[in-house]
């Protein structure tokens, strides 16, 4: 039997302040270096040397102002914004680590699939294979509006759209053999045209002739990461991804949701090792339980609740301060939201038996505790096969990453359920390790 580690991504963002609004308050949140490349390779070099198998850059592409329909409450506190394009900070990452994997999330919706086939096997080139692409289909209108849309497309007609595009992708990348470029100066022969192809993909929402300009990358095509939580997006997931992003309530929900994905796979003709289910989590660590709890205590306390309601607007697709309960927020949200915190919401309230206004009041959850603690939690799901790692989503940046590689590594290496060393050369070999 394979001796199975977990898997550690990290969710970041081009900015000081993540899904934990407020932390960019903190005394020890830099705010200097939001601009320079120096912010971004240390990070990477952090990530790196904490053994995660990558990092992805979550981006949106515009400025939410869902809430209140203004985007003054996201500015004024501090919401989670994209400040630089990832596709930018990638390649400075890449020229200061080796093994990790550098991952961009970028839209099926508004790009169209030459373009997004281009620039990704562009940095798995730069990056020796370390390339990985966070599938979304985009969730809000605010983003729709900025590429000429008045609004999002159907759920439905999203997905048909990003399978297209994703088949287009793979046709583009598949165009060029592998030993297509040969550069051989004394025979004059710098690439053989015998072994380069049109893709010539046309579907019913896309289309493109190609081929690429760009050589065979050398993963062939970046790692597919995604996040999908309703049924038709699990089924995208199950189809394409090989690291899915998702949150569940509880262990059990948890479980549910592994356990679906791994028999969808199934039924795509995918073996379940194919796809790495990683669960989101947020730390928050101490040398003591009573340490970690006076920090935890701290950072929620940078965080207002107008923040807590702009950020969760932003995520569910409607306003929650027009929004009372789950039958208003089906009707305000139109086609927008991420299904993936509704379902954690769904799963909160049935769980502890709270209401809708009480959850969408709440900030972020934090996994409190000790290094020992934290990897008690880890080890129970992943030996429950409730996943088969987690996304790592940090409180403040790169702070949360340096207590991480230096109190949480070592406990989950020392327990056999993290890698000592990287095993491969690229990112798809490390996840498949």
């Amino acid at each position: 039997m394979r001796d199975r580690k977990m898997h550690l991504l990290a969710y970041v963002k081009t900015g000081p302040t993540a899904q934990l609004a407020g932390a960019w308050r903190h005394p020890e949140a830099g705010l200097d270096d939001i601009f320079k490349p120096e912010r971004y390779e240390h990070m990477a070099r952090v990530l790196e040397a904490a053994r995660f198998d990558g990092c992805f850059f979550a981006d949106t592409l515009g400025l939410p102002d869902i809430y209140k329909g203004s985007f003054d409450t996201y500015l004024r506190y501090g919401g989670q914004l994209s400040y630089l394009d990832p596709m930018i900070v990638l390649p400075v990452m890449a020229r200061a680590t080796r093994h990790l994997g550098l991952g961009a999330t970028l839209s099926t919706t508004f790009h169209h699939p030459y373009h997004l086939a281009r620039v990704l096997a562009s940095l798995d080139h730069l990056s020796h294979g370390r390339a990985c692409w966070n599938v979304v289909t985009s969730t809000t209108d605010f983003e729709a509006r900025n590429f000429g849309l008045a609004d999002l497309p159907a759920k439905e007609v999203r997905y048909d759209r990003a399978d297209e595009v994703v088949e287009a992708c793979c046709a583009l990348w598949d165009c060029w053999q592998e030993d297509a470029l040969v550069m051989d100066k004394e025979s004059g022969l710098f690439i053989d045209p015998e072994k380069v192809r049109y893709a010539d993909y046309e579907g019913r929402h896309v289309r493109t002739r190609g081929p690429l300009t760009i050589p065979r990358s050398p993963q062939g095509r970046p790692v597919l990461m995604q996040a999908g939580s309703s049924p038709r997006g699990r089924d995208f997931a199950a189809r394409w991804a090989e690291a899915i992003f998702c949150s569940s309530g509880s262990k059990k929900d948890a479980i549910e949701f592994y356990t679906d994905i791994k028999g969808r796979m199934a039924r795509f003709g995918r073996p379940p090792n194919d796809c790495a289910i990683c669960t989101s989590m947020t730390v928050v660590l101490g040398e003591t339980e009573a340490i970690a709890r006076e920090k935890a205590e701290y950072l929620l306390s940078l965080v207002p609740l107008e923040m807590v309601l702009a950020t969760n607007s932003a995520m569910l697709g409607a306003d929650l301060s027009q929004t009372r309960d789950e039958d208003e927020l089906r009707r305000n949200k139109g086609h927008q939201g991420h299904g993936g915190l509704e379902d954690r919401i769904r799963q909160t309230m049935r769980a502890e038996g709270i209401s809708f206004a009480e959850v969408i009041r709440r900030p972020r959850n934090l996994l409190v505790g000790t290094p020992a603690m934290i990897a008690d939690y880890m080890q129970d799901l992943f030996e429950s096969e409730a996943c088969d790692g987690f996304v790592l989503t940090p409180t403040i940046s790169p702070v949360m990453w340096e207590e991480f590689a230096r109190m949480l590594t070592p406990e989950l290496q020392r327990r056999g359920l993290l890698r000592i060393e990287y095993m491969g050369a690229t990112m798809r070999e490390n996840l498949r390790s």
